[in-house]
């Protein structure tokens, strides 16, 4: 079924330099690191629920704060104009679901209310880095995947 055909293996080191360039690029993007600051904060107050609280909300909640930096990380490793916006329209609706949730918790009153601002806060700030992330995207570069999103 596969064929190893060992003549043909155009990858080389330089491959592997370029591969680690990007790795680094995205990985020390100021979005990707304010998503990781989201991650950290949520996963630190899902760590204080209570354990009906942490199985009612904290799968959510972690849910929500791993596929922030998951999808940026896949938006900014393809020039495609539609996976980006793909990606980056599942990252806002998960950063809005994890910031309702803050409130839900503060209705409940699970959390000092100053914790519970830092997360709100850094998702306010990855808001702000996020609208001129997106601004930057090429809507020139995309590629018809049949579904009919994102097309003019």
């Amino acid at each position: 079924m596969w064929e190893d055909d060992d003549e043909n293996n155009s990858w080389d080191a330089g491959d592997e330099e370029e591969f680690k360039k990007e790795h680094d690029r995205i990985n020390n993007h100021p979005l990707k690191i304010k998503g990781m600051e989201i991650y950290k904060l949520t996963s630190a107050l899902v760590g204080s629920l209570d354990e009906a609280r942490a199985e009612l909300y904290g799968s959510l909640m972690m849910e929500s704060a791993m596929l922030i930096p998951a999808k940026f990380t896949g938006a900014e490793g393809v020039n495609d104009f539609i996976l980006k916006m793909e990606n980056a329209t599942i990252m806002k609706i998960h950063a809005r679901s994890l910031n309702s949730m803050t409130y839900q918790l503060a209705l409940e009153g699970t959390h000092a209310e100053e914790h519970l601002q830092l997360l709100r806060d850094a998702i306010e700030e990855f808001k702000i880095m996020f609208k001129d992330w997106v601004k930057g995207f090429d809507s020139a570069e995309k590629y018809d995947d049949g579904w009919g999103l994102f097309i003019d």
